[in-house]
């Protein structure tokens, strides 16, 4: 017995010898073919002076953004989105405690931060109102009752997985906020949960488009048929890539993908620069008017704002035509949008931060005695409640999100959405990564993240002494300046008169209150 257990260990360590050696062989074997065609290449100056060693500079810069997110980043120091406010977003989704203990890890100096006044008699919560819905659309045949103040943005079928479409959608109807297609069309999966939708039309039109490429009456109606379908969005611009239509790789334009945008499978998806259509606001203004007559839905449309001298032209053109030929809406898009994919250029350097370009916008519908006719939608990089209520103290009706509400589903800020790698599933085609994706429980959360937003909202107006967060106002927010202190909002943005010509016209063209008033 003594025996054969011996030969058995010998034969082990011979084996584990052996299998040591061809390792240790193999892994010279790779080394020598490694150094041969890194000496042999010359594509690549570091492998080719540093040959196999200079492969590891790109596995460590690879690995870079992981030990950055989890090892070395403080709380508040991630782009573009940092860790307290994915962690802030990951406890509303999913309903928990998001109180914190000790002291803010938020710099309360820097140049641009906003600083509520909080009132000496706040708001008592059996005084608070809840938030109204508000109507869009008062010359539509059928005008949209929009139930809540914050919604999901554009995010297209194509960019984002089945699951995660699925999940936006059932989310959107249990917390009573819209969903936007995005520019990739009506997907059955939009549908399914039974949400109010915004059917948002980018330059290559599609889910509208023709045979010829160009706008379908008859395609409109069909997707204005849909109940849910409440309003049309013409995408004019973008945040992440002002300039440039919508990026889809080809790997991601699936069959179902490829149907629904009416293009070819497998093919990357560029849309136009711009509409063709449309060469200056009054061009803008005929097509919302086409869509809106065709449809019978409120029309609107969204910009990032660069210049903005256009924005008086278009209003000026409106006076001149009629209250009624106003767009019912304009979403204002910031410069540090979110996308799936965009030219580097574009992302950094382009556009306006919706910081700058909302209260001029605002102003200027002000200006012109269109404030209460258009409803103003915020957009871009706005994901806690500081930031909403920023929003509507300086002029805006509704705020919507993308990138939150990729958080609230799971999103860890990879940084994969262009490749077809996501690992949680939600801009992925591959099956086996959007398993990771409940569409059942994402669902909870991103109805979660919504309703407490509009609850820390509330608390946030009410610490401010108003009854309903649509009641802040700029002077209920100070901006930090570079010297350290901090000035009224309304004195950096004072709000205009409206201009003489416009007052009578303008005054009584809304049936329901807005932000603005």
């Amino acid at each position: 017995m003594d025996s054969l257990s011996n030969q058995f260990v010998m034969g082990t360590l011979q084996f584990l010898s052996t299998l040591f050696v061809f390792a240790i062989g193999t892994v010279v074997l790779v080394a020598i073919v490694l150094f041969i065609l890194d000496v042999s290449q010359t594509g690549d100056a570091v492998r080719r002076n540093y040959p196999v060693l200079g492969r590891f500079r790109y596995l460590f810069s690879a690995l870079g953004e992981f030990f950055r997110q989890y090892f070395f980043a403080m709380d508040r120091e991630e782009m573009p989105f940092n860790r307290a406010e994915r962690e802030w977003i990951d406890r509303a989704a999913k309903s928990k405690d998001n109180t914190v203990a000790f002291g803010s890890t938020k710099s309360l100096t820097p140049p641009g931060t906003a600083i509520f006044v909080n009132c000496p008699f706040p708001t008592l919560s059996e005084d608070a109102s809840q938030v109204e819905a508000l109507e869009i659309g008062p010359y539509a045949r059928e005008p949209y009752e929009a139930p809540s103040l914050f919604n999901i943005s554009g995010m297209s079928y194509g960019a984002l997985s089945t699951p995660a479409v699925r999940a936006l959608s059932n989310g959107a109807r249990m917390a009573g906020c819209w969903l936007n297609t995005g520019e990739g069309g009506l997907s059955p999966h939009h549908l399914e949960g039974g949400c109010d939708i915004v059917f948002q039309i980018g330059t290559a039109k599609y889910g509208v488009r023709g045979k010829d490429g160009l706008m379908s009456d008859e395609k409109l109606k069909e997707v204005a048929a849909h109940p849910q379908v409440k309003m049309f969005e013409l995408k004019m611009s973008q945040g992440a890539k002002p300039g440039k239509g919508g990026i889809l790789p080809g790997i991601k334009v699936t069959p179902e993908i490829a149907a629904i945008r009416g293009i070819p499978e497998g093919r990357d998806s560029i849309s136009p620069n711009r509409h063709p259509e449309i060469d200056n606001a009054a061009q803008m203004l005929d097509v919302i008017e086409r869509i809106r007559s065709v449809t019978g839905k409120p029309t609107g449309f969204k910009a990032v704002v660069g210049a903005f001298g256009w924005i008086e032209t278009m209003c000026k053109e409106i006076h001149a035509r009629g209250i009624k030929s106003a767009p019912d809406f304009i979403t204002i898009d910031s410069g540090d949008g979110g996308t799936g994919a965009a030219p580097m250029p574009l992302m950094d350097n382009v556009g306006l931060p919706v910081k700058e370009s909302l209260p001029l916008v605002v102003d200027i519908l002000q200006r012109y005695g269109l404030r209460e006719r258009i409803r103003i939608i915020c957009s871009g990089k706005l994901i806690t409640p500081s930031e909403v209520a920023w929003a509507l103290a300086a002029g805006a009706d509704f705020v919507t999100s993308a990138r939150g509400f990729m958080f609230s589903l799971g999103c860890i800020q990879a940084l994969k959405c262009n490749r077809n790698t996501c690992p949680t599933g939600i801009t992925t085609h591959n099956k086996r990564l959007q398993r990771g994706l409940n569409p059942e429980s994402k669902a909870v959360r991103v109805a979660g993240y919504c309703k407490n937003m509009i609850h820390e909202v509330e608390v946030l107006a009410h610490s401010c002494g108003v009854k309903r967060p649509r009641l802040l106002r700029r002077m209920h927010v100070r901006i930090v300046q570079d010297n350290g202190k901090s000035i009224a909002m309304d004195e950096l943005y004072p709000g205009p008169e409206v201009l003489p010509q416009y007052r009578a016209e303008g005054a009584a063209k809304s049936a329901q209150p807005t932000a603005a008033q």
